[in-house]
């Protein structure tokens, strides 16, 4: 825990003067998507507070906004946790996902598509993965998949996909071997990317129905040894 505080004392900065709930709430999904407070971890409001630099009350209203986005629980008289997922939190995750991001590339009308989001995730992945970093990989496809729903133009959308993916994070911090979860998405992102590039819009919502299929089977399979269905 004192590594991870350290690392919230180095956001004081991005606070200003003008701190806030939503601000601090930013910077704790964001430390809670990159896994400095892993699934099942206690959150402390003196040592958070402490070092954010933020008062009680502030940090608890970021505690309530993240709970409605479902990150954390509050357990009576226990305190406040990151939430730790069951297998039906993934299931329901990626039915929301197949619903939107399907919807998104079968909307995008006529091509050109604006893409470029897309290669640099998919260049990012491949880099990550020369470098052995698997988690980088993760985050990369996690990028991805925002940028895709990006194409939308709606910040609705945008929104509503921050938390899912937020979420579906939880559950990468819980598998033990990232590199079998994330590995093969490298290629598939990497084929929807050529499709859309190639204006192919049926082929990319295609390849990617069959790719939330078959990543909701492989994330409940890893998951479910980890946690069990009554997580």
């Amino acid at each position: 825990m004192a590594e991870q505080l350290a690392g919230l004392a180095d956001d004081r900065a991005l606070l200003g003067r003008t701190s806030t709930a939503e601000r601090v709430s930013d910077i704790l999904r964001s430390r809670i998507a990159e896994g400095y407070f892993p699934p099942g971890t206690r959150l402390s409001e003196d040592s958070i507070g402490g070092a954010l630099g933020v008062s009680r009350n502030t940090l608890r209203e970021s505690f309530r906004l993240l709970t409605h986005e479902r990150l954390l629980v509050h357990e009576l008289n226990r305190g406040v946790f990151v939430r730790v997922l069951t297998v039906d939190d993934v299931e329901d995750i990626y039915r929301t996902r197949s619903l939107v991001e399907c919807a998104v590339v079968r909307g995008l009308g006529e091509p050109p598509y604006p893409v470029d989001g897309l290669a640099e995730a998919v260049a990012d992945g491949r880099r990550a993965a020369r470098e052995g970093d698997w988690k980088g990989v993760g985050t990369a496809n996690i990028h991805f998949h925002r940028e895709l729903v990006a194409l939308a133009g709606s910040e609705r959308t945008d929104e509503l996909m921050r938390s899912v993916f937020a979420e579906l994070r939880l559950a990468f911090h819980v598998v033990d071997d990232p590199r079998s979860l994330h590995e093969p998405y490298i290629a598939r992102n990497a084929e929807i990317l050529e499709a859309l590039e190639a204006g192919e819009r049926e082929t990319a919502e295609r390849l990617l129905a069959v790719y939330l299929e078959n990543s909701l089977k492989r994330v409940v399979e890893v998951y479910q040894r980890r946690v069990g269905d009554d997580g």
